[in-house]
């Protein structure tokens, strides 16, 4: 209840000392007045003199408490997220089934959304078509669930649409207003379905200013390295050839790094002052002592 409770002026409370060595000391002189069965009197009236001593009491330490303000301090993080734009377009052709290299692909993938926490991320897929899985979105834990069902064959299992692929992704940024827009192309085959020409795909993608990182998985002779090299060329990205497990973990690990998105905290204390509420206690013992002592 009085978490990060604490006072502004916690000095103001060193007033309680000289308040109660007067109360102590400090009497107040008064008439006397000399009459028969005055030990009546005084027990008679000793009630009444404890009770205005504590609201005078409580009154003045509700004052000094008041004045020493209490407040509440609470620490308020804002963070100015310059996050990435990624688009993660993946393979699904018949021949990511050889030696699990789509449930390996994956596998990395997913490790490299965790790294990705304040970034939109989207997934495509191709193999005899292209689509787009997941729209470029916050929520991880939708793309991770959607990732973990997709098997090889979903888009077929005989062609390799790598510039439909490249081409629809592109578009999943034409109403975007992100200062960093990539995509992340990866692929253990040659486009043979001639649905959409290379130089249309690697325009849309310099349209949207799309920075395009490009993976060729396999051996040399499975993918086009010339084409891979030419869409990250043109697009400003960077084309990575993998042919282990490590290496493609290195590749994403380096593209990672190469993107890391800035992040700024701002801490501000927010400060809610109480010292009304003693106060106004405070000021009801005084009306209180000021009524009970006239009617003495």
């Amino acid at each position: 209840m009085f978490h990060n409770f604490t006072f502004e002026y916690p000095y103001l409370l060193l007033l309680t000392v000289p308040f109660l060595l007067c109360l102590k000391l400090c009497k107040p002189k008064k008439l006397a007045l000399l009459f028969p069965n005055v030990k009546l009197l005084k027990k008679a009236t000793r009630r009444s003199r404890l009770t205005l001593t504590l609201l005078k009491f409580f009154m003045v330490l509700l004052t000094i408490i008041a004045l020493a303000s209490p407040i509440k301090q609470d620490e308020i993080v804002n963070k100015e997220d310059k996050g990435y734009e990624i688009s993660l377009i993946l393979d699904a052709s018949g021949s990511m089934q050889q030696n699990n290299k789509f449930g390996i692909v994956k596998a990395i993938v997913s490790q490299f959304i965790d790294q990705r926490v304040h970034d939109k991320i989207g997934l495509s897929i191709f193999a005899d078509f292209a689509y787009v899985a997941i729209p470029l979105t916050y929520d991880k834990k939708s793309i991770k669930r959607l990732l973990s069902r997709l098997e090889v064959g979903i888009a077929g299992v005989n062609r390799t649409a790598l510039y439909e692929a490249l081409f629809l992704s592109s578009n999943l940024f034409k109403s975007s207003n992100a200062k960093e827009k990539i995509a992340i192309l990866l692929t253990d085959g040659i486009d043979n379905t001639n649905t959409i020409p290379l130089d249309v795909a690697i325009n849309t993608a310099k349209k949207y200013g799309i920075k395009v990182y490009t993976i060729g998985i396999g051996a040399p002779g499975d993918y086009n390295p010339e084409v891979l090299q030419k869409i990250a060329k043109e697009t400003g990205g960077k084309f990575f050839s993998a042919n282990s497990v490590q290496k493609l973990q290195e590749v994403y690990r380096t593209i990672d790094k190469l993107e890391k998105s800035e992040i700024k905290s701002n801490k501000y204390i927010k400060k809610s002052y109480y010292f009304a509420y003693p106060l106004t206690v405070a000021m009801l013992f005084l009306l209180l002592y000021f009524y009970l002592l006239n009617k003495e």
